[in-house]
């Protein structure tokens, strides 16, 4: 049997910074991945697919500069084989990269396996027995597919296996009208492919309120995306080489299928009740505010406890147990205020609340909109859809939440992040002078629009 002072199961974006702080301080770890360092955002996510997106603005560019008086001499094509190399090159670049720097950290054991717990402080891996007083998991999750009919009869792709694709499909279907399958699905028509999106639900993009839903399928439908909402029956088929899905009362013939549709935690086969650790219904771990689960000396870090699906979400649960057990802090999870970006162009970036949320709450609140068609930058650049929203606290002068829907959204909101990470009310906000021109100088001229 193998002792260390801790193991790690998972190298996603919170384990590897943890097990570097921990070996810093003269500690013995093991490093255990079953497959490739640097979890979803590296080999599945947000690294290859803004990659992808960064390809698309270019040929999406270059389409529209003779608006702009760019002239480029016959039509603008795309080489699909350029563009997934391009992709793989960076995550490969930031893969080799992290096991460069755990490789030659001392105190670091990387062990490549799939990992099984044995007891509360053991774990099996290759046949070889590991044991530790402190275990933190970091398995991150993985593409989920619904119980839809025929699905498995047909050749579909998933979030992770759509970015090996270096041909483009000739008519590309997005199951799930979520984050994921939105961005997909402007990425292929950008390249020029044909591509409907199918959601079962009434809107695309549910977490958000019904005006930010609304401009977002706006924006996929100049664009030429054909979007279909409340698609409540939806059934599969083998048509030739590609997919007929028919739903409701109508059908539609694809060469490529994306499914879309959630993800679920990669918590189902590491024995976690031999161990005693607590799950909840959907797989994820249960964990307390600092992140540990109900059995003494396990922590769930990033994904897979469910307090949310984003790099900067997982790094930051390093950095709160780091903060806990090495540095001696008292943080808690409840102090993060949640926030993320919608990678579609133009982007959407989101802090707190939603109004829906805000009101539901039973506060007394105020709400500010303005339209990006106000913001220079947007103008200078003739990309002006898009709104800036703010709700605050009328009470207390709290900002809530924030949605910027548009050009350099996912920059922007980070005024708001910032502001209300210091409390900050935003009628101390609302005469700072911003630098013009810029998409943030108009979030003073939204904060005055409160009340």
């Amino acid at each position: 049997m193998q002792r260390f002072d801790a193991i790690f199961i998972g190298a996603g974006q919170a384990g590897p910074s943890l097990a570097a702080r921990m070996a810093e301080r003269g500690m013995r770890v093991a490093l255990i991945e079953r497959k490739f360092l640097g979890g979803t955002c590296v080999n599945a996510g947000c690294m290859p697919t803004k990659a992808l997106v960064a390809s698309a603005r270019a040929a999406y560019v270059s389409r529209g500069s003779a608006e702009l008086g760019v002239k480029i001499a016959g039509a603008v094509s795309v080489d699909m084989q350029v563009v997934q190399r391009r992709a793989h090159r960076i995550t490969m670049d930031a893969r080799d990269g992290l096991g460069t720097w755990l490789g030659t950290m001392d105190g670091v054991t990387m062990i490549f396996g799939h990992a099984r717990f044995e007891a509360a402080d053991r774990v099996s891996v290759n046949g070889e027995t590991l044991t530790a007083p402190q275990i933190f998991l970091n398995v991150g999750a993985r593409p989920v597919i619904p119980d839809l009919a025929g699905i498995h009869s047909i050749d579909y792709l998933t979030s992770t296996s759509i970015l090996k694709l270096d041909t483009l499909p000739r008519h590309l279907a997005v199951i799930g009208g979520s984050y994921i399958g939105l961005e997909f699905a402007q990425i292929y028509r950008r390249f020029g492919s044909q591509v409907t999106v199918i959601e079962r639900g009434a809107q695309i993009a549910s977490r958000e309120d019904s005006d930010v839903s609304q401009a977002i399928q706006e924006i996929l439908e100049i664009e030429g995306i054909d979007v279909r909402t409340g698609a409540e029956s939806i059934a599969f088929a083998r048509n030739g080489d590609g997919a007929r899905i028919s739903l409701n009362s109508a059908a539609i013939d694809a060469s490529h299928v994306l499914v879309a549709t959630g993800r679920a935690p990669n918590t189902d086969d590491l024995g976690l009740d031999l161990a005693g650790v607590a799950i909840n219904a959907r797989g994820y771990i249960v964990v307390d505010e600092k992140l540990a689960t109900n059995v003494p000396g396990i922590w769930a870090l990033g994904d897979c406890n469910g307090h949310g699906a984003f790099t900067h979400t997982s790094y930051n649960d390093f950095e709160i147990v780091a903060a806990n057990l090495i540095d001696g802090e008292d943080r808690k999870l409840s102090s993060r205020i949640p926030a993320y970006a919608l990678y579609i162009d133009p982007p959407l970036g989101r802090v707190g609340m939603t109004e829906r949320e805000a009101a539901s709450s039973g506060r007394n609140i105020h709400v500010s909109k303005r339209a990006m068609a106000r913001v220079g930058r947007a103008k200078e650049r003739d990309e002006t859809l898009g709104f800036m929203k703010v709700i605050a606290d009328a009470d207390t002068g709290q900002i809530l939440g924030a949605a910027i829907l548009g050009i350099e959204g996912d920059e922007a909101i980070h005024g708001i992040i910032n502001a209300m990470s210091a409390g900050t009310r935003y009628t101390d906000l609302q005469w700072s002078v911003p630098i013009h021109p810029t998409v943030s100088e108009l979030i003073p001229t939204l904060l005055r629009g409160l009340g």
